[in-house]
């Protein structure tokens, strides 16, 4: 953690539950860059949120013109997040697990205690109040990114959260890309009625909460209650003014509206998490009723394939798959979602390794775990599974391909993943039918050593107190060498 940047007055325990806190710490602790006022919303205020993703969070005054500020970039490294979750970054899963485990339920707030709706504009042009940015080259219009869509059950009445891409086609109507989870779900159900779904699509809301709108939960099994949890104390929630769905009240903007049956719109192509495009499709829409806000809004973005979209997608699953992996393996140690596989489709996972054969259990365990999972490597208790030189250091010294490998074809894989759809032929040039959208094959490499081996062969090198030296008392910091004579001057 960056504990040499927390400030004396919020100690490193403090969860923080509030946008506007989070972004006053970072601020005060020179983790947020302001931004020259009236940067353009088409691609110039992305670029320059890309380039400081991951160093410092973006604030842009007036963002193109339109008198509302965005911010981007507030949780792009891993000791940020567990900074704002109030715990270690080694704690960091287990806590967040815990959260998913034991969640609070909502506490529903009248209008007048709500901030979200200090403000409401019905029959909003989305365009022309909210300063929504087109990030990518080839993108095909402004997108929503960091918009959390909560919408009810239409049997049960529960919820769900989750953030989806939006475009904004125009004043009042957006297309929407759902992914084969439960929010498509509670959309098919409703169109095989015939009825709309009512949604909301929530703007700038405080870390926790953001992060808790992506836990890998089961259906009907409400992510607001894990945000309360994550806080300490039930979330506080508002009623929409135009339909049922309840949100949460300290959010910054909340667009109202209504999910249509039958009806399609061209979508994309969009910039995605694989750091390539998804084509042009036809995708649901979201039919704007209102929009409220608070006094003076703060928008916020996400720069597509960056570490705040890369971060906020991992975390929660290493936090599930970890659970599940230690059901049925408790010498399961740790696991990460590289980076380098964008967060989702490569899984290192550490093992304290009793029984020859293990660690392929572990592999196929995981593959089973999250379909997105592409490759799994597992590796000893002796190798740091956030650090890929030293993966890679294991599968180099401990793995060979034609006894370690594990391969499975054709199994389900991410319909983002550009390489499921690589060579085949699709009627009139087209995307695949969606029975085959994603179709995958999946690599496990075994890069553990074996139980019991000959004396040191596979014992790691190290120097015995290498981890106690202490640089600041071993290191002369003024001293210079005289070359003449090789004496050392203070």
């Amino acid at each position: 953690m960056d504990t040499e940047l927390m400030t004396k007055q919020q100690p490193p325990n403090v969860p923080r539950s509030d946008l506007r806190e989070w972004l006053a710490h970072l601020e005060a602790t020179g983790r947020l860059a302001v931004l020259r006022e009236g940067v353009a919303l088409k691609h110039r205020l992305a670029a320059v949120a890309k380039r400081l993703d991951g160093h410092q969070a973006s604030y842009f005054p007036d963002a193109g013109g339109t008198g509302m500020p965005v911010v981007s970039g507030f949780m792009s490294r891993r000791s940020w997040i567990a900074e704002a979750m109030g715990v270690p970054e080694s704690d960091m899963l287990a806590h967040f697990r815990k959260a998913a485990d034991s969640p609070l339920p909502w506490r529903e707030v009248q209008a007048a205690q709500a901030p979200c709706q200090q403000e409401v504009v019905r029959g909003a042009d989305v365009l022309k109040l909210l300063p929504v940015p087109t990030h990518s080259e080839h993108d095909n219009g402004p997108y929503i990114t960091a918009g959390l869509v909560i919408a009810r059950n239409p049997v049960t009445g529960v919820q769900n959260v989750s953030i989806n891409r939006i475009q904004v086609h125009s004043g009042t109507r957006m297309a929407i890309l759902m992914l084969p989870r439960h929010l498509l779900a509670f959309y098919k159900e409703a169109e095989s009625r015939n009825q709309v779904l009512e949604v909301a699509v929530v703007i700038g809301v405080d870390p926790l909460t953001l992060l808790a709108s992506q836990a890998i939960a089961p259906i009907d099994y409400d992510e607001l209650g894990i945000a309360g949890a994550l806080h300490g104390v039930p979330l506080p929630v508002v009623k929409c003014q135009t339909n049922e769905v309840r949100v949460p009240a300290n959010s910054e903007i909340v667009i109202e509206g209504r999910l249509l049956p039958g009806v399609r719109e061209p979508e994309g192509p969009f910039g995605e998490f694989p750091k390539y495009y998804s084509a042009r499709e036809r995708r649901e829409v979201i039919e704007v009723d209102a929009i409220t806000h608070r006094h003076n809004p703060i928008f916020h973005t996400i720069v597509p394939a960056e570490m705040e979209h890369l971060l906020l997608g991992s975390i929660p699953r290493e936090a599930t798959l970890l659970a599940h992996l230690q059901r049925s393996f408790p010498n399961v140690l740790d696991v990460h979602l590289s980076i380098g596989g964008v967060g989702r489709y490569h899984l290192f996972v550490k093992l304290r390794k009793t029984h020859e054969g293990q660690p392929k259990n572990v592999i196929c365990a995981a593959f089973g775990a999250h379909y997105d999972i592409k490759q799994v490597i597992v590796v000893d208790d002796d190798v740091e599974v956030h650090d890929p030189k030293q993966v890679e250091w294991a599968v180099a010294t401990r793995f060979q391909a034609d006894r370690d490998l594990v391969v499975i074809a054709g199994a389900q894989g991410s319909v983002l993943d550009p390489s499921t759809t690589v060579g085949q032929d699709y009627p009139d040039g087209g995307a695949p039918p969606a029975h085959l959208q994603g179709l995958s094959a999946k690599m496990g490499l075994d890069a553990t050593r074996p139980v019991a081996y000959h004396e040191h062969v596979f014992t790691k090198v190290r120097v015995p107190g290498e981890a106690d030296v202490d640089l600041r008392q071993e290191v002369r910091s003024e001293a210079r060498i005289d070359w003449r004579t090789g004496g050392v001057k203070a």
